[in-house]
C-alpha cells in the first residue's frame, strides 16, 4: 500500500471540508454553519467559487484550514471516487469519517517529518511502525477507521514526537523562562527573542509579538499562531509547524520559513 499524502489537493476531495465540518463565527468564519450542510460558497464540482475572495469575505477560517490530505484519502480511497452528492447514502458515514482520517493524517504528517531527523534507532523504529500503522488504517473501510481509537494513537504519537523533538533540540535550548510547554504568551511582546530550541509545544502564542524572533528548532506542535506577528521571524527549521499555523498568523516576504508553498 502506498503511503497516503499528507497535503490536500483539493481537486480530489469532494469538497469535504466545506460541508462535513462546521463553521463558527468565534473560529474565523462570518457566520454559523452546521456540520453536514454544504457551505453556501461550494459550486456542484465541489470547488470552492470564491476561493480568491476568501479573506475579503471574512472566511479566515478557510484560508488557516488544511486536512493534512485527508479530503482526498477519503474521496479516491476510502469511497473509491463515490461522491456524496452522487450517492446521497454514503453522506453520512463520509461526514463522520473525515474528521477522523483528518486527524490520523495529522499524525502522519508529523510522523513523517520526525522521521526525516537523524534520530537513534530506539526513536526512529517506533515512529516507522506509527507511521505504518496510521498509513494502514486510513486505507481501512469507514467502520473500521470510526473503530478508531483516537485518544490512543494521540498518546502514543504525542510520546514519540516529544522524545524526538527532545533530541533533536538537545542543549540548544535557550534561557527565556517564558518560552515552555503551554505558556501563555497572548499579547506579549517577544520581538527579537531567541527561541531556538524551545519547547513551546501547545503554547498560547495568539497576538504575540514575535518580529525578527529566532525560532529554528523550537518545537511548535499545537502552538496557536493565530494573530501572531511572524514579520521579519526566521522558523526556518522549526519542528512541528504546519501551514494552518503559518496561514493563521501575520507574515510577509521576510518570515523565514522552510515549509515548502
Amino acid at each position: 500500500m502506498s503511503t497516503p499524502a499528507t497535503r490536500a489537493d483539493c481537486a480530489r476531495c469532494f469538497g469535504l471540508c466545506c460541508v462535513a465540518l462546521p463553521f463558527e463565527r468565534a473560529g474565523g468564519f462570518p457566520d454559523d454553519k452546521p456540520a453536514g450542510l454544504p457551505c453556501r460558497f461550494l459550486a456542484v464540482d465541489h470547488a470552492c467559487r470564491v476561493h480568491d475572495s476568501l479573506l475579503d469575505r471574512g472566511y479566515r477560517g478557510c484560508v488557516a484550514y488544511e486536512c493534512f490530505g485527508a479530503g482526498q484519502q477519503v474521496s479516491q480511497v476510502i469511497f473509491r471516487g463515490r461522491s456524496w452528492r452522487d450517492e446521497p447514502s454514503t453522506a453520512a458515514s463520509m461526514f463522520a469519517v473525515f474528521p477522523v482520517a483528518r486527524a490520523l493524517h495529522e499524525v502522519l504528517r508529523h510522523a513523517t517529518e520526525a522521521l526525516g531527523w537523524d534520530l537513534p534507532t530506539d526513536l526512529a523504529r517506533p515512529l516507522a511502525a506509527l507511521a505504518d500503522e496510521v498509513a494502514d488504517r486510513v486505507g481501512l473501510g469507514p467502520d473500521l477507521l470510526l473503530a478508531t481509537d483516537l485518544p490512543d494513537v494521540r498518546r502514543r504519537a504525542g510520546d514519540l514526537f516529544a522524545a524526538a523533538s527532545a533530541h533533536v533540540r538537545g542543549a540548544s535550548s535557550r534561557g527565556d523562562r517564558r518560552l515552555r510547554a503551554r505558556a501563555d504568551l497572548v499579547g506579549v511582546d517577544l520581538r527579537g527573542v531567541d527561541a531556538r530550541g524551545a519547547d513551546l509545544r501547545g503554547a498560547l502564542l495568539v497576538a504575540a509579538d514575535l518580529r525578527g524572533a529566532r525560532l529554528g528548532r523550537a518545537d511548535l506542535l499545537g502552538a496557536d499562531l493565530r494573530d501572531a506577528d511572524l514579520r521579519g521571524a526566521d522558523l526556518r527549521g522549526a519542528l512541528f509547524l504546519t501551514a494552518p499555523q503559518l496561514a493563521s498568523a501575520r507574515t510577509d516576504a521576510t518570515t523565514g520559513t522552510s515549509l515548502e508553498g
